[in-house]
C-alpha cells in the first residue's frame, strides 16, 4: 500500500488530458488511469454492457475509472494510488464539465468487487440517460400501475420516498413527486437491467435497510419491459431466474 505522502494528487483536468480514451463496441468513451486494480478485460466487459440504444444518448460523456476521486469544494482531484487516509476523503464518483463534454470520474478502489463497480457505473449511466432522453411513456405507465396497485417495495430510497409522496396518502397525487419517482425508478431499473446482462447476481444483494426492496415479480415485469426497449448487445444475454439451477 502506498504512503499518502508518496501519492501525488492530480487535478481532474490533467487526468482527462493524460488518460488514453478508448471507445467500447457500443460507442461509449472511457479510460482507466492509475492503479485501479481492474483488469482491462473486466472493465471493457462492464462498459460494453450498456445497450447500444442507450449508449447513443451518452455521446457527450466519457467515463474515467480511477483509484480514488476526491471532491473538495469546486475542485476535483484524482489519487492515482490508494491509501486509507485518501480513501476516507474520496467519493464514489464526481461529474466534471469540460466545455461541452462531461467527464465522470469513478473511484474503483472504493468498490469491494466487480459487482459494486459495475452497479456504480450503471447507476451513473441510468441517470445520464434520463437526463438526456427522459422516461419512456410506456415505462412510466407500468410504474404508476404498480404504484397504484400498492406493489410492495421499491428499487432505491429515492424511488421509495418519491413514490410515497406521489401517491399522496390521502392528500391527492403530487405531480412533481410523481415525475421524480418515474425518473428515479427508471434509472434504478436500467442499472439493474444492465447489471443483469453483465454479472450473475442474487437480487437480494441489492437490499438496503432503509426501505423494502421491490417485490421480485414486479421488478421482473420492469426488466422485461426494458429488454424490449433496449435489447442486449451481441455477446450479452438477458435472463431472469427465480431459482438458481443448482437449487431444488
Amino acid at each position: 500500500m502506498a504512503d499518502t505522502a508518496q501519492i501525488e494528487l492530480i487535478p481532474a483536468a490533467k487526468v482527462a488530458q493524460a488518460a488514453k480514451i478508448q471507445q467500447a463496441s457500443n460507442g461509449i468513451c472511457y479510460a482507466a488511469f492509475g492503479e485501479t486494480q481492474v483488469t482491462p478485460e473486466d472493465l471493457e466487459r462492464v462498459v460494453a454492457a450498456v445497450p447500444a440504444t442507450i449508449a447513443v444518448a451518452l455521446s457527450q460523456r466519457a467515463y474515467y475509472f480511477v483509484p480514488l476521486t476526491i471532491g473538495e469544494n469546486d475542485e476535483t482531484i484524482v489519487a492515482p494510488g490508494y491509501s486509507t487516509e485518501l480513501s476516507d476523503r474520496a467519493i464514489c464518483h464526481r461529474n466534471v464539465k469540460f466545455g461541452s463534454s462531461e467527464c465522470i470520474f469513478i473511484s474503483t478502489r472504493l468498490m469491494q468487487d466487480r459487482f459494486a463497480l459495475a452497479f456504480e457505473y450503471f447507476i451513473n449511466v441510468g441517470h445520464h440517460f434520463v437526463e438526456a432522453v427522459g422516461v419512456p411513456e410506456g415505462f412510466s405507465n407500468l410504474l404508476w400501475s404498480q404504484a397504484k396497485a400498492d406493489v410492495r417495495g421499491e428499487t432505491s430510497q429515492d424511488a421509495h420516498e418519491n413514490r410515497r409522496r406521489a401517491i399522496g396518502e390521502g392528500r391527492g397525487e403530487d405531480e412533481k413527486a410523481k415525475n421524480s419517482y418515474f425518473e428515479a425508478a427508471f434509472a434504478d431499473s436500467l442499472a439493474i437491467y444492465m447489471l443483469s446482462l453483465t454479472i450473475d447476481f442474487d437480487y437480494a444483494e441489492l437490499r438496503e435497510r432503509e426501505y423494502p426492496l421491490l417485490a421480485a415479480p414486479a421488478l421482473a415485469e420492469r426488466l422485461r419491459h426494458l429488454a424490449s426497449l433496449f435489447p442486449p448487445n451481441q455477446g450479452y444475454e438477458f435472463e431472469i431466474r427465480y431459482r438458481r439451477r443448482n437449487e431444488r
